[in-house]
């Protein structure tokens, strides 16, 4: 393989082995970028007396460490021996990094902390065709489910790891797709086009258990390997890693969005009884102020006389 050296696992190796070609250099830049951009972001907010949750600032810095991890770290080393770690590679870019990422809110930090001019610029990016054509629930579905299927069982991820730097976009085009994908289920950040509903964000996480379910098992029941740098038992210790770390971060994914779903539902509900009182309130206010009666008129025909004239008195 063009660019990698193949890197036996190790005790040591895995704490030392990392990456530091043009590609890994320049991920690790762009990341320290992203990085200080945020925090400065968040500085201006609190320096103009404006809070920031301090679980977003942790939520980005963490998905930004996942990026490394995948791309950078001895998990990327080992790529080049072990298919369990290109599956592992695989988890951080599309299942961790992007909903912590996302987490983050960082569109929203554009959008309260950058210049009339950078907001029109993203705003733009974010209104175009193009955008919302990339950003449509199908396509996404294709480029973070069914793209796995065109790489792990095909030809695809042998010619990639042959050619290093196809692996490299493929890596960065799976971190976009599933992006797209996290996105909108995570919901913080403001939406343009294709807003989800509760119930679609759970069918779209649902629509990959069956999906990665079944990617696991052909990798798991697989007659060759992977790809020819990778040994069978390796395929098939990538692929049981690939089924159950995928199935427990939909779950956990699952749970915040239903917990969300029915607290949307109590406050829905909270907000109709505030209306049907309030509407009740002012039926019977209408209704006192209409039957009050004239100043010295008898108030009630169940009043003994004497009682109507204490009333009428002022």
């Amino acid at each position: 393989m063009a660019g990698m050296t193949r890197v036996p696992f190790s005790a040591h190796a895995a704490l030392t082995q990392w990456q530091f070609g043009p590609f890994a250099v320049l991920v690790a830049a762009a990341l320290l970028a992203a990085a200080v951009w945020y925090l400065r972001g968040v500085w201006q907010l609190s320096a103009r007396g404006r809070a920031w949750s301090w679980l977003r600032t942790l939520s980005f810095m963490a998905g930004l460490v996942a990026v490394d991890l995948a791309l950078q770290s001895p998990v990327a080393t080992f790529t080049a021996m072990y298919f369990q770690a290109h599956v592992t590679q695989h988890l951080l870019l599309m299942v961790v990094a992007p909903p912590l990422l996302a987490m983050g809110a960082p569109m929203t930090l554009i959008l309260q902390t950058s210049s009339r001019r950078t907001k029109t610029f993203f705003l733009a990016i974010l209104n175009s065709r193009p955008f919302r054509v990339i950003s449509h629930p199908i396509p996404t579905w294709f480029l973070y489910y069914f793209a796995m299927f065109a790489f792990f069982l095909t030809f695809a991820l042998g010619f990639a790891m042959e050619h290093m730097w196809v692996m490299d976009l493929i890596n960065i085009a799976f971190l976009f797709g599933a992006t797209l994908f996290w996105w909108p289920i995570v919901g913080l950040d403001p939406i343009p086009h294709w807003r989800q509903s509760h119930g679609t964000k759970m069918v779209n996480l649902l629509i990959g258990v069956p999906v990665e379910t079944f990617l696991g098992l052909a990798l798991l029941s697989a007659a060759r390997s992977a790809a020819p740098m990778y040994s069978l038992a390796s395929t098939h210790a990538g692929g049981g890693i690939l089924w159950v770390g995928a199935e427990i971060f939909t779950v956990v994914a699952f749970i915040p969005v239903f917990i969300s779903w029915m607290r949307a539902q109590e406050r829905e509900g909270a907000r109709f009884d505030a209306r049907q009182d309030a509407a009740a309130a002012k039926a019977a206010a209408g209704a006192t102020e209409v039957a009050e009666p004239a100043p010295g008129a008898r108030r009630s025909a169940w009043l003994p006389p004497s009682r109507v004239n204490d009333a009428a008195a002022p």
